[in-house]
């Protein structure tokens, strides 16, 4: 029987711990895929994974799709899955693993932004502020250099880039596709992003002579664990921890990828300075205030629907 948000079981939260654990180490495995491919490379082979890994689960649920539904998954795997993993392997060549984990918070953000210029939904001054407290820990982690000093990251764009995917698509789950479950709509659409990324990676790059460096080991078992466990297992567990109590309990996973990813990002010798810990406590508190939208799950998000993140 489903428990309460109030009392939920321990089994939820150690299954919340672990999907915290594992979105949250994502930035650390795309860091090191990137040491022997290419950013187009981990995109492409950490989408093809999850999709093909799904594969047999979305099979028996293929005959539930009608001819309305294809375009709109088609979409979903485009903006849901497909650009976000190359804007992060691509913004991940010039920002460190624990930045780009905390800008990744800021989906539930862009989320309501889509929600309230494009589908009309209607923002209270709470989430106004929420939206301008995260876009002022945004600003403070995009200026943070190497050594602490300001500057200027526009790679910290292309993060912000995957977010609004994130928030689009999940708009595009509530208000045009709501009529699919969960499981049914992110593995056919990550099925359909998979088809074009599997080309890519055989025939668009140099995946194949790659792979046989000696230094590759490392970095193809860091990007199939990030798509097979990162995003195909993570998705059984999410929806598994949503079957065991709801969305409002399981969005908390929002507040917990940033900072495992700042930790193990600082593990492994990434800098943490102060204009950093700013930056990320703004970002969580902006999410925080936009998501006080009647505690029905993250701001702009439907009950029923996935997580934005990963």
């Amino acid at each position: 029987m489903t428990q309460t948000h109030n009392n939920p079981p321990l089994k939820a939260w150690l299954l919340l711990g672990l999907l915290a654990l594992i979105w949250g180490s994502s930035f650390l495995l795309i860091k090191k895929g990137l040491i022997a491919f290419g950013a187009m490379e981990v995109g492409a082979l950490r989408i093809s994974s999850a999709g093909l890994v799904l594969a047999p689960l979305v099979a028996k649920r293929l005959h539930r799709i009608t001819a309305k539904h294809w375009a709109k998954l088609a979409s979903v795997g485009l903006v849901g899955s497909l650009i976000p993993a190359f804007m992060f392997s691509i913004a991940q060549t010039q920002l460190e693993s624990g930045i780009t984990g905390v800008l990744n918070a800021l989906t539930p953000i862009s989320t309501l932004i889509i929600s309230v210029l494009l589908f009309h939904q209607q923002a209270k001054v709470a989430q106004v502020i929420g939206v301008l407290i995260g876009l002022f820990g945004t600003i403070l982690l995009m200026t943070a250099g190497a050594n602490g000093t300001w500057t200027f990251n526009a790679y910290a764009l292309l993060v912000l880039v995957a977010t609004v995917c994130y928030g689009l698509n999940l708009n595009l789950i509530k208000h045009k596709i709501s009529d699919l479950s969960p499981l049914t709509i992110t593995g056919v659409s990550l099925l359909m992003a998979s088809i074009p990324a599997t080309f890519y990676l055989f025939v668009g790059t140099d995946f194949i002579q790659q792979v046989q460096q000696p230094d590759a080991l490392l970095s193809l078992i860091s990007v199939l664990a990030l798509g097979i466990v990162g995003t195909a297992g993570a998705l059984v567990i999410f929806n598994h921890v949503v079957q065991l109590t709801n969305t409002v309990f399981t969005s908390s996973v929002t507040y917990l990828i940033p900072v495992v990813a700042m930790l193990l990002g600082i593990l492994d010798g990434e800098p943490f300075w102060l204009q950093h810990g700013v930056g990320m406590l703004a970002i969580l508190v902006g999410v925080w205030f936009a998501n006080r939208k009647g505690r029905s799950g993250l701001a702009g998000i439907p009950r029923k629907e996935k997580s934005p993140t990963q």
